[in-house]
């Protein structure tokens, strides 16, 4: 079974806080999921493989150790995904960038797809999909369904909350697949948004209603 991480640390805690108050402007509330995502990547990038390098320091030669080739792609799930990659390209600037739209039928609540394009070499890299919010889990689903038919193996799951009916979608989904969120809330509501959430991430990021 993947891992499954709640982050606590104070910082995260304290910015996501920000970001559910209905009184946090658009500029804010950007910057805020921009360094929410940039602390997150700190653990969910603590898998990535090392390799032992000999370089020259001011001092003399020295073993240290680098990543065994970056070979890392982010996918965000537009559009409120979008709001994720430059925090994490801040981290890790040779990732490649991939991109999945999804809109979710507002009668069914299920998932369609109308983009879907990756790098080439997906099968070959680290791939950490990101959207802010996991509330029912379908969209979810539905992305790492497309990237595993094109050959990933290695996904990871990054959202800033989460309700426990789309962790358990997920997991039941995909056991396999890593889940980081910054926050996990209480429930959906019968318009399966999160409760107590942060209300619509697409239209906080972008200013949209």
């Amino acid at each position: 079974m993947g891992k499954l991480m709640i982050f606590d640390h104070p910082l995260i805690q304290h910015k996501v806080s920000l970001m559910r108050m209905q009184s946090t402007p658009t500029k804010d509330f950007r910057e805020l999921a921009k360094e929410v995502v940039t602390l997150m990547t700190f653990e969910a990038t603590r898998n990535l493989p090392l390799k032992q390098v000999e370089i020259d320091t001011p001092i003399c030669k020295a073993t240290v150790n680098m990543l065994d080739g970056e070979d890392i792609a982010i996918v965000p799930i537009l559009r409120a995904g979008l709001g994720f990659v430059d925090g994490m390209l801040s981290l890790v600037p040779n990732a490649k960038v991939g991109h999945i739209g999804l809109y979710r039928d507002p009668d069914t609540h299920l998932p369609v797809e109308y983009y879907c394009k990756l790098p080439n070499d997906i099968d070959k890299r680290w791939v950490y999909i990101v959207d802010p919010m996991l509330a029912t889990g379908g969209s979810a689903v539905a992305a790492i369904d497309f990237i595993k038919q094109r050959g990933a193996k290695r996904i990871n799951f990054i959202c800033l909350i989460a309700a426990p009916e789309g962790i358990q979608k997920l997991r039941e989904a995909h056991p396999d697949v890593d889940i980081y969120c910054a926050a996990l809330d209480d429930h959906l509501n019968e318009h399966a948004y999160i409760v107590p959430g942060l209300g619509d991430a697409g239209d906080r990021l972008y200013g949209t209603k």
